[in-house]
């Protein structure tokens, strides 16, 4: 969920807006997309601004209908709750170093995913799944004259670390549900991002264009824990992988005293993850692919690529008062295998300057996650996957609440 600042000169109409973006990617819609990546601080035309938001996110997200391996029932139960409520922080600072050149640092969490069904007739295949990361950035814009407006080229690079654990059921005759398998994981690896953008502040024109690279994860490590089941914890590795790349457009105009519209346009290639092969330490990485006999578990996600489309407009009232609404579409990232599917939603905020330097923002949002199901797939070579685990699920509604501030010199 992201929050667009729009800033227009005296000209324009002298609005400072700010805007949440309409919960872009609550319940797993995108991939593993929470925060995903923001530079609009740096556009801040202030020579020193600072800023610190949270949204909390209430995907409701129900399986039902759910059957175990080979489409049994298995008396664990055929309904479970398909996604956990979660906070997506963001602290960024903006800085002038010279006239012309801006940089900006920032903490984000871009990726995550929560599922929390615990015991049901899925159960070999998920009890719980909890993915987050951790993301540190720097990034720098040099702008120039050019025609009526500014061109301005955008770098930077980041640090992003990926961790999590999943647990399912492993043996069903271990009494009380006790035979379950857990999965420990850790990666970090290094991005990098370029754009440009071209401004005209006096009509509040803005078109930007950033790309953001893959991160390499080739250092992929943790424990497979079998100790509930008398095997004892095995140090693991997985196959290098890669989080996506990212492009997004974005584009704002004025288009009355007060009023502008916005939209976007994104595409996270979130192909690039389909099944992450786990193996003991010790076997050659050579050895370590999808459906390999080294393989003992996995990590399956099996995502085509996730794309973002939204649109709003935003008014200015007086000099303390501006809002702004959204509406936005994005393509689920699941094709047979998964619950995460299109998400269309509607947002709005508000935004209050007491004083020139202070702007405190709050905003909604509600969400329709499509319905679907999930069933068995096949996978890199050849792999079955989805075989342990079927079930259907509805339009289900998600809804967000976010709040920031910044602060600017």
């Amino acid at each position: 969920m992201n929050i667009l600042r729009l800033k227009a000169l005296a000209g324009a109409g002298c609005f400072s807006i700010a805007l949440i973006g309409a919960a872009m990617h609550p319940a797993h819609a995108g991939g593993l997309e929470r925060g995903g990546y923001d530079v609009d601080l740096l556009f801040d035309p202030a020579p020193f601004a600072t800023e610190a938001e949270a949204t909390y996110v209430m995907p409701d997200r129900k399986y039902k209908n759910a059957r175990g391996p080979g489409g049994a029932d298995l008396g664990f139960g055929t309904s479970a709750k398909g996604a956990e409520d979660y906070w997506v922080p963001r602290i960024g600072v903006k800085a002038q170093v010279v006239q012309g050149v801006d940089c900006m640092f920032d903490y984000s969490q871009p990726w995550g995913a929560h599922t929390a069904p615990g015991v049901w007739n899925g159960a070999f295949s998920n009890m719980e799944t909890d993915i987050k990361s951790d993301n540190y950035a720097a990034t720098c814009s040099y702008k120039m004259d050019a025609g009526k407006g500014q061109l301005r080229f955008i770098g930077g690079v980041f640090y992003q670390k990926v961790y999590g654990f999943k647990e399912d059921l492993v043996s069903p005759f271990v009494p009380d549900f006790g035979g379950t398998g857990r999965v420990d994981l850790t990666s970090n690896g290094w991005g990098w991002r370029a754009g440009i953008a071209y401004e005209i502040p006096d009509i509040a024109l803005r078109a930007s264009l950033v790309y953001n690279s893959k991160v390499k994860l080739d250092n992929i490590e943790g424990t497979l824990d079998l100790t509930n089941v008398g095997l004892g914890t095995i140090p693991i590795f997985g196959s290098t992988q890669y989080m996506p790349d990212v492009v997004e457009l974005k584009l704002q105009s004025g288009i009355a005293p007060g009023w502008l519209a916005f939209g976007s346009i994104k595409w996270v290639n979130w192909s690039t993850l389909q099944s992450v092969p786990i193996c003991p330490q010790g076997v050659p990485s050579s050895l370590c692919f999808s459906n390999s006999p080294a393989e003992v578990t996995s990590l399956d996600l099996m995502y085509r690529d996730g794309w973002t489309v939204s649109g709003g407009v935003g008014h200015k009232f007086n000099d303390q008062w501006s809002a702004a609404g959204q509406l936005s579409w994005d393509r689920g990232t699941s094709h047979g295998y998964g619950a995460q599917t299109d998400t269309w939603t509607v947002g709005g905020g508000v935004a209050y300057t007491p004083q020139p330097n202070i702007e405190v923002r709050l905003a909604g949002a509600i969400g329709v996650m499509t319905s679907g199901h999930s069933g068995t797939v096949i996978g890199p070579n050849g792999k079955i996957i989805g075989a342990d685990a079927s079930y259907d699920f509805g339009n289900d509604l998600v809804t967000a609440i976010s709040g920031g501030i910044k602060i600017k010199f």
